[in-house]
Parts: structure tokens; sequence; C-alpha cells
């Protein structure tokens, strides 16, 4: 894997990239679709093609239950299996270790955990999650790490981070697949100065990316966005920075201009199945009555298959129909948008305009900047600006 900074915005610490992988290049910042079942729910390899996906995560904790890593091995691994010829990136599971499981325990080993399936015991460790990753064959494999809920307690977290640091190590010490990189990942929940020491033990194991993982998980987008700053501080300029489990529209851009370059998030899918559309001016909720008459598309200003051919009165009427076709094309639609922003996000960036598009992004939703608009996170403390971005996920 090679990573080449293209281009750094003069007044952020965003930046235009090229990630070089063994299935293609992917042009950075973007943003990736969540495939966790080796399938981006409810749109088809080449609906993800032409939608613009560069990149697709799955995730490896479901994938060893069902139906097996050594069974996607056999036949072909994980591009093969799913018939995806592009990159993808595999979570290691820890997340979901700690989010689905049924009694889980952790040791300075590995975690033990009921499968969520059948109630079967397991134990996976940070060899056990690399021998996984390695043989689904993914273009980039993370290291086990432990995820905390929001809020935990620094006597959870102190531990918690040294514990994903040792994991860390041991990953990197037994990965071996030459065609796959090894991202790390930074913890520390919502303490600065465990971020921060978090992302300095991660960097100096030495890994081909950083991720930043325990984020949006409660938390709030003002702390989620200083707890980024953080990490990113203390990330190196020349590898990828990936913010896991986050890709709303305005993360997106906040993130970016703090530095980030690749993220994911289960959000434009799992909103398209429940009706939340996204447009240049916020988001609308398709099974409203006031829909039930309008002739015009979801966003006029949108190229993608949905929004070039239907209505905003048919697809309402597919939703409430639960007709399958319908959350289809809301699923096409918002991953086109974001996928979209991602390139309006990198033009603006090279043209050394984030700020400026940042500023032009809050007002067609109504939202004005407070304090210095040419200072990246000056919206945070702002009470309309959180009160504005919370939506139902």
């Amino acid at each position: 894997m090679e990573f080449r900074v293209l281009h750094r915005e003069s007044r952020t610490a965003a930046r235009v990239g090229q990630l070089q992988t063994a299935h293609g290049v992917i042009n950075t910042p973007t943003f990736m679709p969540v495939g966790t079942h080796a399938s981006v729910k409810g749109i088809s390899p080449q609906e993800l093609r032409e939608v613009g996906a560069q990149m697709i995560l799955a995730n490896a904790y479901h994938l060893y239950l069902r139906p097996g890593h050594k069974l996607i091995h056999e036949l072909g691994g994980l591009h093969q299996f799913m018939s995806w010829d592009g990159p993808i990136l595999t979570d290691s599971g820890g997340y979901q270790v700690m989010s689905l499981a049924e009694n889980c325990t952790v040791t300075e080993d590995g975690a033990e955990f009921k499968s969520h399936l059948d109630g079967s015991v397991h134990h996976v460790t940070p060899e056990r999650s690399m021998e996984i990753q390695e043989a689904l064959g993914a273009d980039v494999a993370m290291a086990f790490d432990e995820c905390l809920a929001f809020p935990a307690s620094r006597e959870a977290v102190e531990p918690s981070v040294r514990r994903t640091t040792a994991w860390a190590q041991r990953c990197r010490d037994v990965h071996r697949r030459p065609n796959q990189a090894l991202f790390g990942i930074v913890q520390g929940a919502h303490y600065p100065d465990l971020r921060q020491k978090s992302a300095r033990e991660i960097v100096s194991i030495g890994f081909d990316g950083y991720a930043i993982g325990g984020v949006s998980v409660g938390e709030g987008k003002p702390l989620m966005y200083e707890m980024v700053e953080h990490a990113t501080a203390e990330l190196p300029a020349s590898s990828p920075r990936y913010l896991m489990g986050v890709g709303l529209p305005e993360d997106l851009v906040e993130c970016v201009a703090r530095g980030v370059d690749l993220f994911d998030c289960v959000a434009p899918t799992r909103h398209g199945r429940t009706g939340w559309l996204y447009t240049a001016t916020g988001r609308i909720q398709i099974k409203n009555a006031k829909h039930v008459h309008e002739e015009e598309p979801i966003d006029a200003a949108c190229t993608c298959y949905t929004c070039q051919n239907f209505s905003r009165a048919y697809l309402r009427h597919l939703f409430m129909s639960r007709e399958l076709f319908g959350l289809r094309l809301n699923t096409i639609h918002n991953l086109h948008t974001l996928t979209q922003l991602m390139r309006e996000i990198s033009e603006a960036i090279n043209r050394d305009h984030l700020n400026e598009f940042r500023g032009a992004f809050y007002a067609r939703r109504g939202i004005t900047l407070s304090g210095n608009a040419e200072t990246v996170g000056s919206t945070s403390g702002h009470p309309a600006f959180r009160r504005t971005l919370e939506v139902p996920v």
C-alpha cells in the first residue's frame, strides 16, 4: 500500500491524497459504504460503482460467525465471494464484540463472548483476528482493539488504552499477508490526554495507516470533533487517517477539515431504509404527508438514478407500501449524495476554499456559523448547530 498527499489546504488540516491498494487507487478524502455481511444493504456492486463508491467495508466479526472466514478463503477470498473488484477494508470486530455479543469477558489475552446468533462461545485474540482478516483477503485489515461505550470512567479507559496498545503490537507482530495493509486504532474515549497517549503509542508501533475509534458512541458532536483533533494532531501526515463509524454529511465536512481521509458509516443505508433522505438543504423524511403530491425529485440538483427518474410522491408511495424497490432507490440516493459531497469537498480543498465551502454548506441548511467562520470548529458550542444536526439513526 502506498499513500500520497497531493495537496494540503492552506487554512485547515484538510488534504487531498491517493491511496494505492492491491485492488486499485482510492482518491481521498472518501466515504466507504458499509457491507457488514459482505453486502451493502439494498444495493448491488454495480450500483455501488455507479454511485461513485471507491472502497467498501466488511466486518470480520460477522463474517467469522457466518459463513466463516475459512469458507470465504476456500471460495477465493472476499473480493470474489461478493463480486466486488475494488478495494475492501475489514474491521477487526473489536467494536462488535463489545456491542453485540452477550456476556463478553475481556482479558489481557483477548475477548471471550457468546455469539449473538446462536449463543456459541468464542475466544478472539489479536492473533485470531489477524488470522481471520488475512483469510478474508481484504486490502486493509484493522488491528484488534477495545472500544468502550460512552460514558466511560477514567479508571476503565486507562487499562483499555494499555490493552489496545498491547493488542496492536501483537497484531503487528503476527500479520504476514504481503498484499494487505494493516491499520492501528487510536482509542482513549473522551479524555484528551488519553487520546494523545493512545495515538503516540500506536504510532510508535508503526502501521500502514491509522484509525480513530471509539467515537460517535453517544458523546455528541462537539466532543467527537474535539477528540478527532487531539488524535489527528499526533498522527503522521504521511499516513492515511481513518475515522471509524462516522459518516453524516456534516461530520464529513467537519472531520475532513480536521485532517481525516477515510470514513465509513451505516447511516446513509440505514437512513435510506427508514426514509431519511439527504438533500442540499438538510434531511427530509419521505413518509411525511407533505410529500404526497410533490412531483419534484428528492434533490433537484442531484444526478443520481433515483432523482433523475422518480418523484418524491412516488418514493413516498413505495415507502408507505413497504416496497423493497423504494428502499433501494433511497439507498442509491443517499450513497450518491455522500460520494458527490466528498468530490465537492476535494475540489474545495484543491482551491484552498474549504472554509468557504463549509460556510455555504451550513447556510443552505439555515445555520449561521457563530464566532469566526474561518476557524474550524467555531460551531462546536452553538446550541442551534447542535440542535439542527441531531437526527435519528
